[in-house]
């Protein structure tokens, strides 16, 4: 099993949306998160005085998955995800040891 998470543009994420249903994502959890990469920000005037904005808003995507499905699941959110220019986000995918349902206790891909 494993855990995709990526950090999007929030502009981004209904498209990202939409792909990932016709991959078969049936849940994923979704976040508003803050942070910055290589782009470090970047420089706003308001009333005449500039300003640096440190921590950019993006969208952070949970999806537990098969081992299988990963792959296809990287895939949509890398092609819908991107515009070509800094800050377009990440996509990191992990092994997870086990998955518990709370409900049912099932265990693992029966609790996918």
């Amino acid at each position: 099993m494993k855990k995709v998470e990526a950090v999007i543009k929030p502009f981004r994420m209904d498209s990202v949306k939409e792909a990932l249903s016709q991959v078969g994502v049936a849940g994923m959890t979704v976040s508003e998160v803050k942070g910055y990469g290589r782009q470090k920000g970047h420089p706003e005037q308001y009333r005449g005085a500039e300003y640096q904005i440190d921590f950019m808003p993006k969208v952070k995507i949970e999806i537990a998955c098969t081992d299988a499905e990963a792959p296809k699941i990287v895939e949509a959110i890398t092609k819908t995800a991107l515009t070509g220019r800094i800050g377009d986000g990440k996509v990191w995918v992990t092994d997870l040891l086990e998955i518990v349902r709370i409900r049912t206790g099932e265990k693992n891909e029966a609790a996918l």
